[in-house]
């Protein structure tokens, strides 16, 4: 069975720019036909320029509620290291509902800037004492909820965690609520995948901290028991977001840790590896012959002072990458893209960088690798306006200033590259409107409970 047919104007397909464009939706939420040239007859008409939703690769949801409170400097040098220290200090006050409350509001947030997906690395597992909940999937129970209150596709990624340094250190008390045996982990991921069986809005990976929280041995039995589970699910890790954590690993094992990683994981087109800012020539192009997707998140690491990803070093290699907020300092994907462009363009002091050839529009691009990347590293089909897809759609308002007069991909670079209100109007997600006319149904109930928790978290 189908729902209405959708007809839109202009809409941005895996092939191209068409006009009159009919989008057939069946009741589950998949797109299941596509004719451009068409009538509108028997059709819902919506006006606008239709677009794919945009997967976000990486997000902390709980961070939503602290950003803007690490802005003050210490007395030493600021890094990411010192901003750690005020993140373990900040959640150690948030409980379940918190953290559920937290996500909620984070995810309509996304929905209204474009990201139609999330694939959320949740880490927070345990008790505040660092003993586990009756319920030992309650959190990972609480993002879902999260998702489903906001109407948003998620990719969920309990996060493997047992050590705070290489050389299988033991965790600091700061780090009790991560930490998880790695039968346990797994026995999580089990749980949550049942919970969401035959449910195309969700899916469950596995998050492997980083090298310095997972010893070698654990990394190895968690890699094969989750693919005891599932053969093609996402695996996501940190690696190599700053250079104190590149120079540690060296000291530890000869090698840095993109090197380290490639020799001793399988690493291939279902990992995604966070951040990557660090890299050789060498590890670029390595990195980007295995197939894995590279987590750029240029808000946070521009915040966070990580560095610049090689970015033309693994994209003359053909690398797959995508975006994430990760801190959510930026809730748009946008925000994102325009930052990963700029950054080159800085750094290299070159314009267009990431077009990489003459003639190419910089914002397709940039949202077609956002699309492609984001897509393989939540394992979910989005990403695109093709059958066999997720009906993840945005309307973008072809009046709003930012558009106005705009035709084929002066239409995505002008989205990308003019201005600071978004042009999203409308927002499908599996077949769903949940923002129209630039509100969500339920933002008002969400940003109250939202608000209810920032104001204890200030008293």
């Amino acid at each position: 069975m189908a729902m209405t047919d959708l007809f839109f104007n202009s809409a941005f397909l895996s092939s191209g720019w068409e006009n009159s464009v009919r989008v057939a939706i069946s009741e589950d939420g998949w797109i299941h036909g596509i004719t451009p040239d068409a009538s509108p007859e028997g059709c819902e008409s919506v006006f606008g320029i239709a677009v794919p939703g945009v997967p976000n690769l990486h997000s902390h949801a709980f961070q939503r509620a602290m950003a803007g409170l690490a802005e003050r400097a210490t007395t030493n040098a600021d890094t990411f290291w010192s901003w750690r220290e005020r993140m373990y200090a900040f959640l150690e006050r948030l409980g379940p509902e918190d953290i559920e409350a937290i996500a909620a509001q984070l995810y309509v947030e996304l929905l209204r800037h474009g990201f139609t997906s999330v694939t959320e690395f949740h880490y927070i597992r345990n008790h505040i004492d660092g003993s586990i909940y009756a319920d030992p999937v309650e959190m990972g129970q609480r993002i879902l909820s999260a998702a489903d209150q906001a109407g948003i596709g998620a990719t969920l990624l309990p996060v493997l965690y047992r050590s705070s340094d290489f050389g299988s250190k033991p965790p600091i008390p700061e780090q009790r609520r991560f930490v998880a045996g790695v039968d346990e982990l797994i026995s999580d991921v089990a749980k949550l995948r049942d919970s969401v069986v035959n449910n195309p809005q969700y899916r469950i990976g596995l998050a492997i901290h980083s090298l310095r929280a997972v010893p070698p041995e654990d990394l190895e039995r968690a890699v094969n028991s989750y693919r005891d589970i599932d053969r093609e699910g996402p695996i996501h890790i940190h690696i190599a977001e700053q250079m104190r954590e590149v120079n540690d690993c060296l000291a530890w094992s000869g090698a840095r840790p993109v090197e380290w990683l490639l020799d001793n994981a399988p690493v291939d087109r279902y990992w995604c590896t966070i951040h990557a800012t660090h890299m050789t020539t060498e590890e670029a192009a390595a990195l980007a012959a295995s197939e894995a997707v590279v987590g750029l998140c240029p808000t946070t690491e521009a915040n966070l002072g990580d560095g610049l990803f090689r970015f033309k070093d693994f994209s003359t290699a053909e690398g797959n990458w995508g975006v994430g907020t990760d801190s959510h300092v930026s809730v748009s994907p946008i925000a994102e893209l325009r930052l990963l462009e700029y950054g080159q363009r800085i750094t290299r002091q070159e314009r267009n960088v990431v077009a990489g050839a003459h003639d190419r529009s910089t914002g397709r691009v940039l949202l077609e690798n956002a699309w492609a990347g984001g897509s393989k590293a939540a394992g979910r089909p989005t990403g695109g306006l093709e059958i066999g897809q997720r009906a993840d759609i945005l309307i973008l308002d072809q009046n709003h200033a930012a558009l106005v007069g705009r035709a084929g991909d002066e239409i995505l670079d002008s989205w990308i590259f003019s201005g600071e209100q978004t042009p999203v109007q409308h927002v499908m997600v599996g077949g769903e409107w949940v923002i129209r006319d630039g509100h969500h149904h339920r933002e008002e109930e969400i940003l109250a409970r939202y608000g209810t928790v920032l104001r204890r978290l200030s008293s």
